[in-house]
């Protein structure tokens, strides 16, 4: 009886190791997909910082640009205003044609 006890003990063993090594199998294939997730996250992160730098850049540029765009006006506000100082109808009118001028070729070209 005591030789029997020692199978059914041995087989016992035998099913708690093979339990055993499925649930490590199990954990073993959780930690290669849940590394595989973390590493595309990581690509996708990476992405996103990249993505974002060339964006500053963009915005940066587009800040100088106005800023560029602003001093140009700013000069051009200037000359106006010394063309009104000097008074004389024919420089206005001049002025104003010039403008119109401007608007239609720039509404000819860009539409």
């Amino acid at each position: 009886m005591h030789s029997r006890r020692g199978r059914d003990d041995s087989k016992q063993q035998s099913a708690v190791e093979t339990n055993q090594n499925i649930v490590e199998q199990q954990n073993n294939d959780r930690i290669s997909e849940l590394s595989s997730q973390v590493g595309r996250l990581k690509g996708l992160t990476m992405d996103i910082e990249n993505e974002v730098r060339e964006q500053n850049v963009l915005l940066e540029d587009m800040g100088d640009g106005f800023s560029s765009a602003r001093d140009l006006i700013s000069g051009s506000l200037q000359r106006i205003g010394l063309v009104f100082e000097q008074g004389g109808v024919k420089n206005m009118l001049r002025m104003v044609g010039t403008l119109v001028i401007a608007f239609v070729f720039l509404y000819w070209v860009l539409g």
